[in-house]
Parts: structure tokens; sequence; C-alpha cells
């Protein structure tokens, strides 16, 4: 089992100093354009301290992919100064600077997208109150989305970000084409396994282009999944084993399992015996680095997450104790936050659009 503190090489060839990362969450502290604020450049200088990597809010590569207002956009040249000075925020902290790229595909809505109807990989609602019916992208829209995250790829090395993440969890659009529910193509780009997978692998190929053609340095490129799906039809677990046997095998750096808590079960009668980590570490065989997530708080839970992971990503606990790394790290563990987080954000000066979000969503975890 590796050590929090000791650094690790990624396969593309860059490093990070440490075993720690920032999880992706949502702020909702950029303008209504996508275009990055003072604060959210603030926001994340201040929780960059001690970490080997940060990981930001999910960034969407097209307008018709926002999912969220006050949602970052990486979308538009236009958007490269803020997005280098937040690169360079991060960095000044000396914690890597990765920026998640997304596409929000049906979970948006008109009201978010400005009148424009919302799109997925078929015509199919998702299951959740109020959700609106999507368009299904044509042939052509699907191989535009898949240039676009190729574009959003080259403008994070234009801005200086040391890499990307593909948000494939979360239901988000990524997810959408591999999953059944909300995949009813019967082309190229849904059906079977293999064919809903398609979308993923020509993603991949575009981002991996950009880095080929763009970066001239060595540039990370991580993947987050979902394991599994509540609806019926759904991505099962099993579905998920099979995904990460693809994965494996390919030259992304690590991959990123979304989960709640680091420990949990998965629905599957096949596989519970073990905690859903424990099982995805398994399927990987050590072929690409794993980072695990979930309310993580203390020295205990990183041990716990490394036994199954090479690398661990903390959200809620760094949001409301950002020196939780430095903490950590200098042994000050009698220093952590220990408040519940629904509580422990009360007493930051937040920013008044991340304090109402949180205050809207408090006890639900806000890793997306």
């Amino acid at each position: 089992m590796a050590k929090f503190n000791e650094s690790i090489t990624f396969p593309s060839g860059s490093e990070l100093k440490n075993r720690l990362m920032l999880s992706p969450m949502t702020t909702e502290l950029s303008f209504f354009n996508g275009v990055i604020t003072k604060d959210e450049i603030e926001y994340y200088a201040q929780r960059s301290k001690g970490l080997g990597a940060v990981i930001t809010g999910a960034a969407n590569v097209q307008d018709i992919g926002k999912g969220w207002p006050g949602e970052l956009s990486i979308a538009h040249d236009e958007m490269l100064p803020r997005l280098s000075e937040l690169a360079q925020a991060i960095q000044g902290e000396g914690a890597k600077a990765i920026v998640q790229i997304f596409h929000g595909g049906r979970m948006t809505s008109r009201a978010t997208l400005s009148g424009e109807q919302t799109v997925s990989a078929s015509a199919i609602p998702a299951e959740r109150p109020d959700a609106e019916t999507p368009r299904a992208l044509s042939d052509e829209e699907v191989s535009e989305t898949i240039q676009a995250f190729g574009e959003a790829t080259r403008r994070a090395i234009e801005a200086g970000f040391d890499g990307v993440e593909l948000h494939g969890a979360n239901t988000y659009l990524i997810q959408q084409f591999f999953s059944p529910h909300s995949n009813r193509r019967e082309d190229q780009w849904g059906g079977s396994l293999e064919k809903r997978y398609h979308f993923i692998e020509e993603l991949l190929k575009s981002v991996f282009q950009a880095v080929e053609t763009h970066a001239t340095k060595p540039f990370i490129v991580g993947y987050r999944f979902s394991p599994e799906e509540f609806e019926t039809p759904g991505i099962r677990f099993e579905e998920t084993i099979w995904l990460m046997e693809q994965l494996r095998e390919t030259k992304l750096d690590y991959l990123h399992v979304s989960l709640n808590t680091y420990d949990r079960v998965a629905r599957s009668e096949t596989y519970n015996e073990k905690s859903i980590l424990e099982y995805v570490h398994e399927a990987i065989q050590g072929k690409i680095p794993l980072v695990g997530v979930g309310n993580v708080r203390n020295r205990k839970d990183v041990e716990s997450v490394l036994a199954h992971a090479e690398l661990v990503a903390v959200g809620q606990q760094m949001l409301v104790d950002p020196e939780w790394a430095v903490k950590l790290l200098e042994g000050r563990d009698a220093e952590f936050v220990t408040k519940p987080f629904s509580e422990a954000y009360k007493d930051l000066y937040l920013p008044s659009p991340l304090y109402n979000f949180l205050d809207q969503r408090y006890g639900s975890t806000i890793n997306i």
C-alpha cells in the first residue's frame, strides 16, 4: 500500500508530489457565460495547499452542454485568459491543475440553456422530478460533440493546465451514451454494449489527438465514472467491470470512481462481498492508477482508500477545512474540522452563490 505523502508518476510521465487530490465539486461561482470569477479563483487557491493535484468542478465543452447556472465553461477561446489565471492560482500553491470537462446532456433544462431543448443520446427523459425530454443528437452532432471535447483539451493545454478529467459519471452525457436507459439508439452509437462504449472510445481518440498535437510536456488525462445506475434498464456493476477492462488498455493516466462513501458495496448480487472500490481496483489489474473518493475526513479514511487505490480525492472535508491536506501532512490531525459537513460549511465565509447552493443541498453530496 502506498503512503499518501509518496509521489506518483502517471503513464504520461507527469508526476504528483503526493497521492492527495481535491475532488471535483460544483461551486456555482462562474459568471452566467461561464467565465471564471475572481471569487472562484480564490476559492481554488485556498484549497490547493498541500495537495498533489486539484480537479476543478465541471467545465462544459459546448454551450448546449451547460448543466446549471454558475458553471464554468471551456467551450470558447475567449475563456482562455481566466482559465489561465485559475491554472496559475492552483499551481502557485504547488498542486497540479486538472480541469474536469463535461457535457450535461439531458441533465439540464431549457431555462439553463436560454430556451434551447436539452440533448442526449436518445429522446428519453431522466427519471427525476420535472425532467425534460431531450432531443436525440444526430450522427453529425455526435461527431461535433466528440470534436468539442478535443477542442476543450486544446484550450486546457493552452491555458496552462496540467491535465483534463473526462466526466463520465453522475448521469451526464458521456454516461448517457453508455447507459441502456438513456441510449436506445440502433446505429453505431447504441444497441449493444460495445456500441454504447463507442462514444467513449471516440472521445478518448479526440482528446489524445489534441494532447499529441498541442502538448509540449506530459499532460494528464483522467476519466471519472459512476459504478452503477438505479434505473431499469440502467448500467449494472457487471457492465462497469467490462468498462474497466476496456479502459485499462487505453492511454489514460487514471480512473476515478464516483462514490458518496469509499466503502460502499454494489447492489449486484455477484459483486457484494467486497466494496466497489476493491472490485474496481482488481478489474484494472494495476494497469492504470485508481482514484478513490467518498466521505474521506481523516487519516484513517485516507489509509483505507489507499489500501485499494493509488490516489485519494477529498471533497467536502477540503471545502470546510481548506488547509486539511497541510494538517494531514504535518501530523496536525487534532486540528481537523470534525463537525458534520451540514454544519461546518456555515462557519466559513463563502461567496453567496456557493453558500446558497450548499444551503439548499446540505446533507447530500456535492461531488459531481
